[in-house]
């Protein structure tokens, strides 16, 4: 059996290509330095792989920035706006063009906004979406890929496995920019590169080519799937000597099984942690000839593999097609989860031996197939840690299931209808047209993360840590009172991450030193792992909210982050539905509410970023889930009174078919990302009347580049035609936290000049 892998993490075990590359934006070291640093890693990652046995080591898998974003420079899929970056500025070279279509470029006289980004699939990573237009042209331009497979073939010792986008998924992770055409109708146009490329790749000494096609695991039009039968069946044509193994991930294939199997391909990949059931399926349509690697090893999470479940679906397998046409693999890449679990000395040991990481994860395909091959020893210690989880007194505790069991209806229920408390709030806030605001965080300086540093390292005491953050937070409030915000935030200072800094404070969560998993571009997270039954011990944020209340008389937000968005963005418990963690930490939200409440705040925010990003990728499994996440964030908002406003926020994300669940929360308020998308999220408007406020991002804090006034304006205008004024805030798209402060000095002050002129046109309007 050939032990293949998808997929590894590419920033770095200690983020090293995150703080390499942010180095190479800010002017302080050389593109030789940069990629000094990605060659590193990828020869360390390709030595892992050999090391564990691996025998398709994946290359072209790293990415400076975004997967979907390399593909679309190898194919010259760059927007016609991107074109003087090159032009204009001579020492700029493929790897400035690349960041500019990521992060946007704003000098040498140019200001060319960012590509837009949203999530890959239902994870927390980020993508650039591909822009295409009507009469789009394809070319091989970006040479990547060809670099890459001959640098992994010096270095692992066997020939490496390149990855690519497959072409029809690529084209489907797209947009169209402009009306009249659909963008799976450029497949005749975009597979002859793809055939060049793997053409290439043949001459270069390829043997497998992985060629991921996740959007099998989807819904499919008929003109989609006929774009699979011919993307395939050409390029089979063009390259027949080449193996081609075609992957989908996160969900079954189910309707597309037929299509899927019968693709001419050499093997097909599919994932058995998310969806086991499919195995018997594909095993009965299996034609002769097709191998078939089987996902076994969760890629998404970080708990140790069950050995007895993973041989069940092996050796059924087996039984059938013969070993040598069986891989084991990985359910999906390893990117979305941390490198090294060896690198962990501090969480409960008891706890430790329940968990593997990407590396220990290569591990266990090479320790399944030692088993398969007669090692019982392995099988016996792998039992023994899982029957250690399953026993385990750390995991389980009766008061919380109780409390979550007796959740009633009324819960989820505010004490009025959103009419009658918008005027209750109204009267008591008297906030102007176009009220100003921001999503929460302001930038976390090198100085404040070197707070939090000496503060792990015993350098400083908790009071002296405490006062250098209430002169931050005090120094915030002057600012946002000196420019004219309307509702002020404290500024998170405190907080390390908006997940991590919530679950070191609930019962039932752990935390890792170098966990890091990369969400976008240079953005890593160390997502808490909940192992059990979650609670609040004590009150989490009322301190500073409160201090920071103290400290302005105008209104402040309590920030709080939401019980799914908790739950996304955490390695999340495997043995209990996700459902029930979710009301566990909705109650544990609830109660932080009530405290703000209680404690004099009249705002409060409960962020739910990844509330779409939760939604199954199949249709037909929408509203089940839609039914308890929509349920949960309720259950954590609905314990205050008419008069205290509840935000929500949410961004890099497609809202639009999930608008009307979206109401469904009744927020007072949902502050929601549209800046990059130029209003796109606007369109859903048109036909569904939203009832509650709304603040559409007017500023894209993803980028560095500062936008105008009259740009603000605009996106303004486009949002007043299908809401109503009254209804309408100014914000940005996100948390500041990224952000350098002169960057963002000069946007808000931006945005709140444009809400003033907003204010003028009405009172003009109104005159006239």
């Amino acid at each position: 059996m050939l032990k293949n892998n998808l997929g590894y993490p590419r920033v770095g075990a200690l983020r090293e290509l995150k703080k390499a590359s942010e180095q190479y934006w800010a002017g302080l070291s050389s593109r030789d330095e940069l990629f000094a640093v990605a060659r590193k890693l990828r020869v360390g990652n390709w030595k892992t792989q050999a090391d564990a046995g691996i025998d398709l080591i994946p290359c072209n898998d790293f990415s400076f920035y975004d997967q979907v974003l390399d593909t679309s420079l190898m194919l010259g899929v760059i927007p016609e706006r991107y074109t003087p970056v090159l032009t204009q500025n001579k020492a700029n070279t493929e790897i400035d063009l690349y960041f500019a279509m990521a992060r946007g470029y704003q000098k040498d006289g140019l200001d060319i906004t960012a590509m837009e980004m949203t999530k890959w699939f239902d994870t927390n990573y980020h993508y650039i979406v591909p822009e295409f237009v009507q009469n789009q042209q394809f070319r091989l331009f970006s040479e990547k890929i060809f670099d890459e497979f001959t640098l992994a073939k010096q270095h692992t010792g066997t020939t490496p496995k390149p990855v690519l986008i497959g072409p029809v998924s690529y084209l489907l992770l797209g947009k169209e920019k402009q009306a009249g055409f659909n963008r799976i109708n450029l497949i005749k146009k975009v597979v002859p590169v793809y055939i060049e490329v793997l053409k290439r790749l043949k001459e270069y000494g390829a043997v497998w080519v992985q060629m991921d096609e996740p959007f099998l695991a989807l819904d499919l039009t008929s003109e989609e799937k006929e774009a699979f039968v011919y993307a395939y069946k050409e390029i089979s044509k063009s390259c027949p000597d080449l193996k081609l193994l075609l992957t989908t991930y996160f969900e079954s294939l189910q309707d597309n099984i037929a299509l899927a199997v019968n693709l001419p391909v050499s093997a097909l990949h599919i994932d058995l942690v998310r969806a086991p059931k499919q195995l018997d399926e594909v095993l009965t349509l299996l034609p002769e000839k097709l191998s078939l690697s089987l996902g076994v090893v969760d890629g998404r999470n970080i708990w140790k593999n069950d050995y007895i479940r993973s041989l069940s679906h092996l050796k059924k397998a087996i039984a059938l097609l013969g070993a040598g046409r069986v891989m084991i693999a990985p359910s999906c890449s390893l990117l979305h989860t941390p490198f090294d679990l060896d690198l962990e000395t501090s969480i409960n040991p008891e706890i430790k031996n329940w968990m593997a990481f990407a590396k220990q994860k290569l591990n266990e395909v090479n320790e399944l197939a030692q088993i398969i091959e007669g090692n019982n020893q392995l099988l016996q210690n792998n039992l023994q840690a899982i029957s250690s989880r399953n026993l385990s007194k750390l995991i389980h505790k009766q008061d919380i299931k109780q409390r979550t069991a007796a959740i009633t209806d009324a819960d989820a229920q505010r004490i009025s209808t959103f009419g009658a408390r918008q005027k209750i709030q109204q009267q008591r806030f008297k906030l102007p047209l176009y009220p100003t605001t921001t999503i929460g965080s302001f930038p976390q300086t090198n100085d404040i993360r070197s707070l939090r540093a000496r503060l792990k390292k015993g350098e400083l005491s908790a009071d002296q840590y405490d006062a250098e953050i209430e002169k931050a937070t005090i120094d915030a409030i002057r600012w946002q009172e000196e420019i004219g915000l309307d509702v002020l935030v404290h500024g998170e200072f405190e907080r390390n991450d908006m997940v991590e800094y919530f679950g070191e404070r609930l019962d039932g969560f752990l935390f890792t030193k170098n966990g890091w998993v990369q969400s976008y571009g240079s953005r890593c997270v160390k997502p808490p792992i909940i192992y059990g039954d979650v609670s609040r011990p004590a009150d989490m944020t009322v301190r500073w909210s409160s201090f920071a209340q103290a400290n302005t008389d105008r209104l402040m937000k309590g920030m709080l982050t939401g019980p799914v968005t908790i739950l996304q963005w955490s390695f999340v418990r495997d043995d209990q539905p996700r459902s029930e963690t979710t009301y566990q930490i909705a109650l544990a939200i609830r109660d932080e509410v009530v405290a703000l409440e209680k404690a004099g705040i009249k705002v409060i925010q409960i962020d739910e970023p990844a509330i779409r990003e939760g939604l199954p990728l199949r249709k037909k499994d929408w509203q089940a889930y839609l039914h308890w996440a929509v349920r949960a964030f309720r259950i954590s908002a609905s314990g205050v009174r008419d008069e205290t406003q509840i935000h929500t926020h949410m961004c890099y994300s497609e809202f639009n078919d999930i608008i009307g669940n979206i109401a469904d929360m009744d927020a007072d308020v949902i502050t929601i990302e549209t800046s990059r998308s130029q209003m796109e999220l606007l369109a859903a408007f048109s036909d569904f009347k939203y009832p509650n406020e709304i603040g559409p991002g007017v500023y894209d804090i993803h980028s560095p580049r500062v936008p105008t006034v009259e740009e603000m304006v605009s996106l303004l205008e486009k949002a007043s035609v299908l809401l109503p004024p009254a209804n309408l805030w100014v914000n940005p798209d996100c948390g500041l936290k990224t952000r350098k402060w002169p960057e963002t000095q000069t946007a808000l002050i931006n945005m709140v000049q444009a809400a003033k002129q907003l204010r003028q046109l009405v009172v003009e309007t109104t005159v006239s």
